[in-house]
């Protein structure tokens, strides 16, 4: 009979400690856009467009690092609510979202209170690393 195997070493995955972190930053970023009906995923896509202008969802998605039905997903309530829109395109894939004026100031709005996630998370990085300056 074989000896079983010693699975103990897995508490130390590198893999689920990624993802735990990768949890806890995305839910400092929600609670602090939540006063401003946003999510952090919703306020990503807006700051994309604001940066590229009018960009085709498979481009956009790319760009994003999400799959191409995600951030239809995503950006579904957006244009409902009109911060973005839709150009048609014979190929759907190709069809640019672009930032509207109300997406613009519903993303300025925003933009303090992403600021203060980010610059937590920054210090929060800095202070458990070793290496920083």
């Amino acid at each position: 009979m074989s000896c079983p195997t010693d699975f103990s070493s897995t508490r130390a995955c590198h893999c689920l400690a990624a993802r735990r972190q990768a949890r806890e930053i995305t839910r400092i970023y929600e609670q602090r856009l939540r006063p401003h009906g946003l999510r952090a995923t919703q306020f990503s896509v807006l700051a994309a467009l604001a940066i590229k202008g009018p960009t085709p969802v498979k481009e956009l998605a790319d760009v994003l690092g999400l799959e191409r039905t995600t951030l239809t997903r995503v950006a579904a309530p957006l244009e409902r609510d009109g911060f973005i829109r839709t150009d048609q395109a014979e190929d759907a894939r190709l069809r640019p979202l672009r930032l509207s004026a109300a997406g613009r100031r519903k993303l300025e709005g925003a933009y303090p209170a992403w600021k203060e996630a980010q610059d937590l998370i920054d210090r929060r990085i800095a202070a458990s690393d070793p290496h920083a300056a």
